[in-house]
């Protein structure tokens, strides 16, 4: 396999745009519209959205995944607030402090928990413990969930739904990182109601991007006073884009006849063929359950550099001597691309 012909499992950022999505922007080019965001396509997108989750919401289009994350947490939390998340989630070690930054100073509170799910027993205890009303500690605001999470592990309408219970109970808001959020609803197969709006979840970080998208995310708010502090704070933040319907145009084709489930199917199926193929290679154990498009598994030193010397891009996590790689399948994942990667292994 020559450098051009690289097959990327290293991350479903690196794969190109969908078709469908870049023809919706090409279109819209043909067209004059109103600026931020009072355009008809923007309109059309939000209702939309409407649809898909069957309840009243707004709809915000913001060009990452992390200003769809701090903005969406900024109407959540005062300064002095906590953010509770668990210690392996995004806003912890990839987001380069911007929740601090966003909200102004609210502080995130790590949580334990098995294959990268917060437990509400532990979320509980942490709230029992948080000196509520006590001027010298953070006062507990909101409760941040990461669908599927960043061990490729997905929440059920039932745990999302237990842990808003111990949330509401505290009177804390639930965020959703949904960088991932196709991949989760093509696998549970549910009403993206059922695991938001209907469990508890206040706001939404709609993936797109990581799924076919070009740059593209979409902070929904399932409460509408949050959404008029919302405007503000996107605007504030940098976010506000004068030609908004080439954002709201990918979003609104993205949700059109299912595509953005169909793009996840088949990025969780080729996760699927990928890990009945490894598990047959020896030495090579899955590190999390694989349920959606990314896995978690360790493989000796010696593989991992056949894989690479043969031109496939993935990523080893910590030691190389450890052998933790992650893998990512993508909405253009082939079977061919995964068959190829499993024959190296073979050798």
């Amino acid at each position: 396999m020559s450098k051009k012909q690289k097959i990327n499992f290293a991350s479903d950022n690196a794969a190109p745009v969908c078709p469908e999505l870049m023809a919706a922007m090409l279109s819209e080019n043909e067209n004059l519209a109103f600026g931020y965001g009072n355009d008809d396509t923007t309109a059309q997108m939000e209702r939309q959205l409407q649809e898909v989750f069957g309840c009243d919401l707004r709809a915000f289009p913001v060009a990452t995944g992390t200003a769809a994350n701090v903005l969406g947490l900024s109407v959540m939390t005062p300064p002095y607030g906590a953010i509770y998340c668990h210690k392996l989630a995004h806003i912890e070690s990839d987001e380069c402090g911007s929740p601090e930054f966003y909200t102004h100073g609210a502080k995130l509170v790590l949580l334990d928990g098995e294959n990268g799910k917060i437990q509400p027993d532990l979320l509980e205890d942490a709230l029992v413990r948080a000196s509520v009303g006590v001027v010298h500690h953070v006062q507990p605001a909101v409760v941040s969930l990461i669908q599927a999470t960043e061990c490729g592990t997905i929440y059920t309408q039932d745990e999302v739904a237990a842990i808003s219970v111990v949330a509401k109970k505290y009177n804390l808001g639930v965020h959703m990182d949904g960088a991932r959020f196709a991949n989760a609803i093509a696998e549970l197969g549910c009403n993206p109601a059922d695991v938001t709006c209907n469990a508890g979840v206040d706001v939404l970080s709609f993936g797109v991007t990581k799924n076919g998208g070009m740059s593209v995310e979409a902070v929904v708010i399932f409460d509408a006073e949050k959404a008029k502090e919302f405007e503000f704070r996107r605007k504030r933040g940098a976010h506000l884009f004068s030609k908004m319907k080439f954002l709201s145009a990918q979003i609104s084709r993205y949700v059109e006849d299912d595509l953005w489930l169909d793009m996840a199917k088949n990025a969780n199926e080729m996760a699927q063929r990928m890990k009945l193929g490894l598990e047959n290679v020896e030495g090579c154990a899955p590190l999390h359950p694989v349920q959606a498009n990314i896995l978690f598994f360790h493989l000796h030193e010696a593989k991992i550099k056949e894989l690479e010397d043969a031109g496939f891009l993935f990523y080893v996590e910590g030691l190389r001597s450890e052998g933790r790689v992650r893998l990512v399948t993508s909405w253009n994942t082939t079977e061919e691309d995964v068959d190829q990667f499993l024959q190296v292994l073979a050798k």
